[in-house]
């Protein structure tokens, strides 16, 4: 008896690892074959579309599935809009006045929907349209792993507390990806994201009129688009990346190295701590880079997906069925 209930605990104990951590394994690169083998075309039309009217339109989807994946995992709750009964994200601190690019993904949604009606999730679209995002900017390509399903909840709580803010310290960066199941590594590797993209004046202020460990012109620089006063200039734009802002390349590295990063919580990657030498690495060698973000960005795609019957397949992207 003591030999069959052991084996028994065993079993079970070997069914709760493999459901623990099954649902990002049933994603797959070619989810999509036989339901809708025109998805990928039909994604990269339209964020090729979008990018070609606007560049800085990448950074901006591939910074929709960063903050929808830190939320409840990549289950599109970012997308949801509020209802008079229904709070979503949108209005968190890191996204109120600051995301953008939903209107691309809706009409991305709505040609995906002509082709193959209900099928397609919004989650992988977002996932599809940052890697689409990156290609066309330059940088690197994968494959991407599909097969999510979208929330029909969302939580302005977790947005709040789970995306890192502009002012965070190198400490509160490692933690808050590690509580994604991210490394250090993976958190310097995303980071880069930043070689594209633009940033609110009221994102680093602090940074360009308080901290010490910046480049003293380019302060000067930035202090000329963006007013000490608090609610002056609040919405005036600067690039995250001052050498290649449209370009996905390894720059922003290079900044950090100059002490010309934008926000504190990019120079915080390199000032004496356990990060500078991955940023040495990066500024070394670019392909080191692309290899690491590629792999961090599979790994912060399989953030905690819905799959099987969980959620829904959203016929809109910016409410439940």
């Amino acid at each position: 008896m003591a030999s069959s209930s052991s084996s028994a605990i065993v079993i079970v104990a070997v069914l709760l690892a493999l459901f623990a951590g099954s649902s990002s394994a049933q994603l797959s690169t070619n989810y999509y074959y036989k339901t809708c083998p025109k998805v990928f075309s039909t994604v990269k039309s339209g964020v090729q579309s979008a990018i070609s009217q606007e560049r800085r339109m990448g950074a901006s989807l591939l910074r929709l599935h960063f903050h929808d994946c830190f939320v409840l995992g990549c289950d599109a709750s970012l997308l949801l809009d509020d209802t008079s009964t229904f709070t979503g994200e949108q209005t968190a601190n890191p996204n109120r006045n600051s995301i953008r690019g939903l209107n691309v993904i809706d009409n991305i949604k709505s040609q995906v929907e002509k082709v193959c009606p209900g099928v397609v999730s919004c989650a992988d679209i977002l996932a599809i349209a940052a890697r689409d995002s990156i290609v066309i900017l330059g940088g690197p390509g994968w494959n991407v792993k599909l097969g999510r399903r979208d929330s029909r909840t969302a939580s302005l709580s977790a947005a709040n507390n789970n995306i890192p803010p502009p002012t965070s310290s190198l400490s509160n960066l490692i933690s808050k990806y590690q509580a994604q199941g991210l490394s250090t590594r993976d958190m310097v590797a995303l980071s880069g994201a930043h070689t594209i993209g633009q940033a609110r004046c009221t994102s680093f202020r602090a940074r360009i009129y308080n901290d010490s460990n910046i480049d003293s012109s380019f302060a000067k620089t930035r202090q000329r688009n963006c007013p000490q006063t608090n609610g002056s200039g609040d919405n005036n734009l600067a690039p995250l990346d001052l050498q290649t802002p449209t370009t996905f390349d390894n720059k922003y590295f290079q900044n950090l190295i100059s002490q010309k990063g934008l926000l504190h919580s990019d120079q915080v990657l390199f000032n004496g701590g356990s990060t500078d030498s991955i940023v040495k690495s990066y500024v070394k060698n670019p392909k080191s880079f692309s290899s690491d973000f590629v792999a961090a960005m599979i790994k912060m795609g399989d953030i905690s997906p819905l799959t099987g019957s969980q959620g829904e397949i959203r016929k809109v992207c910016g409410k439940v069925n």
